[in-house]
């Protein structure tokens, strides 16, 4: 203990001397996943100094920067909703609703304090001589540079750009006179009662926004280059309905929930990939009850790729079919060639008419939130390292990175990691080691490398764009992200700390050893 007393207070010293403030962790972010790790920080490491630097004026995120109407959820909160905290609503819950239970964690944890708003992080420098990372922001009041240092980094602020979406650059798109919007930049003052409205996209995004944007529109269109699977029911869970009729206490009603979900998604993603056909069957069919026996759900709802290999959007109570049924919106598959004055000419030769065109076309990933990372004023490449189990990179040290799942709610990996981090910060606090990298061992360091993401499990558009800048993985679990909730929640406690690929350091930079 008095090692690390004394380190923490060379640290200290050091950051003084550099004009910053120095923290035992650095947070990025105060989204889903930075308020969690504050959390768990707090319950497992009560001695440990933290603050979180937030880019945003205030906590939540997606669910802070993201205005466009009807925005919600499109993973259940039982399992999107932290572990240690019950849901108690509707099961698929608006942006409001879920910056309202955030804020709840905030309060009820007394984490307010350590937060701090309006810092975007433009740097970040690993010193092996002074085993810190020193972190350069710049305050949004001020627009100054403030510094922070840090022995550890803990990388929460999500995976794509907030106020970027992608858009392709069609041609002709400056010839159109109507509003053209993005849902990552709504416009505030946009206006849509009684305008014909053109959503281009036909994900997650596009199944909310055309639901609540019909209520007042004169007519919405979904133009699609291909179809998406989309899966619909009741906005509940039965077995918690159930558990509370039965006057359960919540946090119970909360862990029985969650286990029910996680098995059944667990289910459907086995058969997915072990009976593909079935489920297409399946989810077409609970289209097909919904617009009706003669729609034309082969050429409007039947994706070319197998389910899963990208995200399947639920549609609570049906709300995007009900209003295709109504006549309040429709379906078009084709290719867009030009915008014109008046909306869009496709390939077919068509001209679809519009007030407003909205390019729910997608979001541009940044995998590191656009932070010019080193390692003693060397330039990091992301690219260039191997992903260890999607939460760490060969050779940075003392970084932890929350990348969540694709096939289940993000915060069950985001708390996975977390556990992991406090268990990581005390073993090295234990051992007075002052930094820690993953690195290949001798049985690894021949193994094949590939992308990120195998394309034939999970291949979405963003995700393919972005594989330039995320790591590789390699042939074995230990080196890769997987999508598998029900294995990793019993391989991440059981990681071994002192197993070879930890590579520890004490002190100067020539005193090296792995456990």
């Amino acid at each position: 203990m008095a090692m690390q007393k004394a380190r923490t207070q060379g640290t200290h010293q050091q950051a003084v001397e550099a004009g910053a403030e120095h923290y035992d962790v650095l947070i990025v972010g105060a989204g889903i996943s930075g308020i969690g790790g504050a959390y768990h920080l707090r319950q497992q490491c009560p001695d440990t100094s933290f603050v979180i630097l937030e880019a945003e004026e205030s906590f939540g995120g997606t669910w802070w920067t993201h205005r466009f109407p009807g925005i919600r959820s499109d993973s259940d909160l039982h399992t999107f909703g932290y572990g240690f905290k019950p849901w108690v609503g509707p099961p698929i819950a608006t942006a409001e609703e879920i910056l309202s239970y955030m804020g709840e964690v905030i309060e009820e944890n007394e984490l307010a304090q350590y937060i701090r708003y309006g810092h975007k992080i433009l740097k970040a420098d690993w010193s092996y001589e002074d085993s810190l990372w020193t972190i350069e922001a710049v305050g949004a009041e001020t627009g100054k540079t403030v510094r922070f240092t840090c022995n550890f980094l803990w990388m929460c602020q999500g995976y794509y750009r907030h106020h970027e979406g992608y858009t392709p650059d069609w041609p002709g798109m400056a010839d159109f006179k109507g509003v053209i919007a993005h849902p990552e930049n709504w416009p505030e003052d946009l206006d849509y009662a009684g305008k014909n409205v053109l959503v281009i996209g036909s994900g997650a995004t596009a199944a909310t926004v055309i639901p609540a944007m019909a209520e007042t529109a004169a007519h919405l269109t979904m133009l699609q280059r291909s179809p998406t699977y989309f899966r619909s029911g009741r906005n509940a869970i039965d077995i918690a309905e159930t558990l509370r009729e039965l006057q359960v206490d919540e946090e119970v009603v909360h862990d029985i929930t969650r286990r029910k979900i996680m098995y059944d998604q667990a289910a459907f993603t086995d058969m997915c990939f072990e009976t593909p056909e079935a489920v297409k069957k399946e989810l077409l069919a609970q289209v097909r009850t919904l617009l009706g026996p003669d729609y034309d759900i082969d050429k409007h709802f039947t994706p070319s790729y197998l389910p899963w290999r990208q995200r399947i959007a639920f549609v609570p109570d049906g709300d995007l079919f009900h209003g295709i049924a109504s006549g309040k919106a429709s379906v078009v598959t084709d290719h867009i060639d030009r915008f014109t004055e008046n909306g869009i000419l496709l390939q077919s030769g068509e001209e679809l008419e519009a007030d407003i065109i909205v390019t729910a076309t997608g979001f541009n990933m940044n995998v590191m939130g656009d932070i010019a990372f080193s390692i003693d004023g060397k330039s990091v490449d992301f690219h260039e390292t191997v992903t260890y189990r999607g939460m760490m990179f060969t050779g940075v040290p003392n970084l932890a990175w929350v990348f969540g799942y694709f096939r289940a709610s993000w915060t069950l990996r985001s708390e996975l990691i977390a556990a992991f981090v406090c268990r990581l910060l005390k073993h090295m606090q234990a051992s007075g080691a002052t930094s820690v990298a993953p690195a290949l061992g001798e049985q690894d360091k021949d193994m094949p490398l590939f992308d990120w993401m195998d394309e034939d499990s999970f291949n979405p558009n963003y995700l393919k764009r972005a594989m330039p800048i995320l790591p590789k993985r390699g042939d074995k679990r230990q080196w890769q992200h997987t999508q598998d909730y029900w294995r990793e929640k019993d391989e991440f406690p059981a990681i071994d700390l002192e197993d070879e690929v930890f590579v520890y350091r004490w002190g100067a930079r020539s005193n090296v050893a792995a456990e």
